[in-house]
């Protein structure tokens, strides 16, 4: 019989499949599990309703879980509360800024001036779309490097 291991550390181990270089805990959409034997229910609040990368986060916990040991797997997307970034850990907003993508600031903090280039430095930066690759991101540049980033919107 293969020994059940720790729900929780193996499913806030996995990669984002948007942004893989954050986990699912970096990013604070795991909210809890029940484990009941070889049974397991996951709850995960995906940063948007309609977010296009949690049929995908579905699959990778299920198909984690059973390699795992857990016969019967379910996952629950849980809405309310509703995610925010404040749920995001701090090296997790680091490793947006390392590749590249401006990390979101506090949520119930006003932005105070332009963004500050991830590449550069520079806080002369201009948005350029309020969307970017995905809903939770927004395309901006630096004037000084001339750079495009995107920037991981608080909410």
């Amino acid at each position: 019989m293969t020994q059940l291991v720790d729900v929780e550390g193996l499913v806030r181990s996995l990669p984002d499949p948007e942004l893989p270089f954050l986990t699912l805990d970096d990013l604070g959409i795991v909210r809890g599990y029940v484990a009941d034997g070889r049974s397991v229910r996951v709850q995960l609040t995906p940063t948007y309703s309609g977010c296009p990368a949690l049929d995908t986060i579905r699959e990778d916990v299920e198909a984690l879980l059973r390699a795992h040991g857990y016969d019967e797997v379910q996952v629950e997307t849980v809405l309310s509360p509703a995610w925010t970034t404040d749920w995001m850990s701090e090296k997790g907003k680091a490793a947006l800024a390392e590749h590249g993508v401006a990390p979101p600031g506090p949520v119930f903090v006003p932005l105070s001036g332009p963004l500050t280039c991830p590449r550069c430095g520079s806080r002369d930066t201009e948005e350029l779309s309020r969307f970017g690759a995905t809903a939770c991101k927004a395309l901006h540049r630096c004037r000084s490097c001339r750079e495009p980033f995107e920037h991981f919107k608080a909410h």
